[in-house]
């Protein structure tokens, strides 16, 4: 019986699709359906969903402005919807509003495809004229839809025991075979230089990143991450854990009754860790830290995985609406906050190249909840559906990292003109530099190599790389067209962590300078203390 009526809402839909395509959206802006309500969640949106619908909404309103802010691997565009009281989508409208800005994206993993749904939403609703204060402070710019290559790729059997959407998903990778959330770094992809450029063109002040968690049976309809690199500039952190995310936290709980928490998982089985709470990975490869090291606030929303389809949507709806509502009620604190980390100085201060998860002081109560197997109609496979059950259980959190190995933070890299794929990646960043114009003799540090090795495991197409060393003070000359790096910058912390030998996380890690690195007995890049 069920299988037969979850066929005749997929038949209807299809019939509604081609009954918009054929004839063009004429509907008001309430009336645009997605192609999840459309299905009764039971189907999750194809590209060509998304465009039609961003381009309806888009249509419908004054203040949403359709545009693209880059490419896929396949070619497929990726559109961007600002919306605000502006006379077009460019980024310099944008930022010479001298508003707020706020950037969320869905479907980076397009499996997790709640974040695509809910944006869409929330952009018919905006089109409809709800949340119309938010613009008074707050341009949004929304992405729904970042690898869209890989949402195309749909499966019955892609995110296992996940509740829905019903009719399959998408792929984790794109169509490289890249997941997109662990290329912030090395930006192998077209979707990661076209992200990068959006935020160096758009510099939106907030970004939020919307996923689905995997794994632990626990009692929250979503869990979230700010920034976990301890690198961060402190004030981001304290705006984001000690206000933004407990109001966000409160305010769901209070009009929809939702529990909410930091993302966590138990040791999985087999794991030698102790028991207790533990958030995923510090690594600025992955989107929230990435951001974070660029002095803006990010934050990861993960909808819970065995919450049926429709109830992730919702999730991730109510949890974009508390942060814009906060953001606007805080909207010059937001950009104060993100303008004194860029002018805050960091040479000569001690930051990590290397990490480790730090636990609580005192045990926490984490809910954790229940399950129930289900079977997915159509594919057969068994799939699991969230109980309404809450239990407190108290465990330490890991839910922060500590430095195991630091640095100081020098006033300047030195990078030989040569390099150019070092500096072709810091470019795509943003990074600043000079150029000397004539030679430069001085006293510098150089870091003098050890011994490296390669992982023989490749991962996301490469074997990462570690350096064993040491610093040493030495003269020398570097020629004109050497690059210098200043430190003090705003993306300071990034250049940091790209450039230093011995971080987990840059350009010798994700083997940028191997060829560099081939029979010397030190690092090419050199540093100065000296301003």
């Amino acid at each position: 019986m069920l299988l037969r009526e979850m066929g005749r809402v997929v038949v209807a839909s299809l019939t509604l699709v081609g009954t918009a395509t054929a004839q063009g959206w004429t509907a008001k802006a309430s009336d645009i359906q997605t192609r999840a309500e459309r299905t009764g969640y039971v189907e999750t949106s194809s590209y060509a969903d998304v465009m039609d619908f961003v381009k309806a909404v888009s249509e419908a309103s004054p203040q949403l402005h359709l545009t693209t802010f880059g490419y896929t691997w396949e070619g497929r565009s990726l559109p961007l919807v600002v919306v605000g009281n502006l006379n077009d989508a460019s980024a310099a409208a944008v930022r010479s509003s001298g508003k707020t800005r706020v950037f969320v994206q869905g479907s980076i993993h397009p499996g997790e495809a709640c974040g695509k749904e809910a944006m869409q939403m929330l952009l018919r609703d905006l089109a409809n004229g709800e949340h119309a204060e938010w613009l008074d402070s707050l341009v949004l710019l929304i992405a729904p839809i970042y690898n869209a290559d890989g949402n195309e790729r749909v499966r019955l059997t892609n995110r296992g025991r996940q509740h829905g959407p019903l009719g399959g998903m998408g792929q984790r990778p794109n169509a490289q075979g890249l997941d997109l959330n662990r290329d912030h770094m090395k930006i192998d992809s077209p979707e990661a230089r076209s992200l990068i450029a959006m935020m160096n063109a758009y510099d939106p002040h907030v970004l939020v990143d919307l996923h689905t968690t995997n794994g632990t049976t626990h009692a929250y309809h979503l869990t979230y991450a700010p920034p976990l690199n301890p690198n961060t500039d402190p004030s981001i952190d304290d705006l984001l854990r000690n206000e933004l995310l407990p109001a966000v936290t409160d305010a769901v709980k209070q009009d929809h009754g939702w529990d909410f928490y930091y993302y966590g998982n138990l040791p999985w089985r087999g794991s030698s860790a102790e028991p207790g709470w533990y958030t995923f990975d510090h690594r600025p490869r992955f989107n929230n830290n990435y951001i974070g090291l660029r002095n803006r606030l990010a934050i990861l929303g993960e909808a819970y995985s065995y919450a049926t389809f429709e109830d992730r949507v919702k999730a991730s709806l109510w949890f974009v609406e508390e942060i814009a509502n906060f953001t606007y009620e805080n909207a010059a604190r937001v950009s104060d906050v993100v303008a004194e980390a860029d002018r805050a100085a960091i040479s000569g201060q001690e930051l990590g190249v290397r990490f480790t998860h730090a636990r609580s002081e005192q045990q926490v109560e984490i809910l954790m909840g229940d399950v129930v197997e289900e079977r997915n109609p159509f594919s057969g496979r068994t799939i699991l559906r969230r109980l309404d059950v809450s239990r407190p259980q108290l465990m330490y959190e890991y839910g922060t990292f500590r430095p195991t190995e630091t640095e100081l933070v020098p006033a300047a890299y030195m990078i030989p003109g040569d390099l150019t794929a070092v500096l072709t990646k810091l470019a795509d960043h943003g990074v600043q530099w000079t150029q000397l114009t004539t030679p430069f003799t001085g006293t510098v540090e150089r870091f003098v190599i050890d011994s490296t090795t390669a992982s023989p495991r490749e991962f996301q197409g490469h074997n990462e790389r570690t350096l064993y060393g040491r610093y040493e003070e030495t003269e020398l000359t570097m020629p004109a067209g050497a690059v210098v790096v200043s430190l003090d910058q705003p993306l300071g912390r990034l250049a940091f962590y790209l450039l230093e030998p011995r971080s987990d996380d840059g350009f010798v890690n994700w083997n940028v300078l191997d060829e560099a690195l081939e029979g010397v007995d030190h690092y090419p890049i050199v540093r100065t203390l000296r301003r």
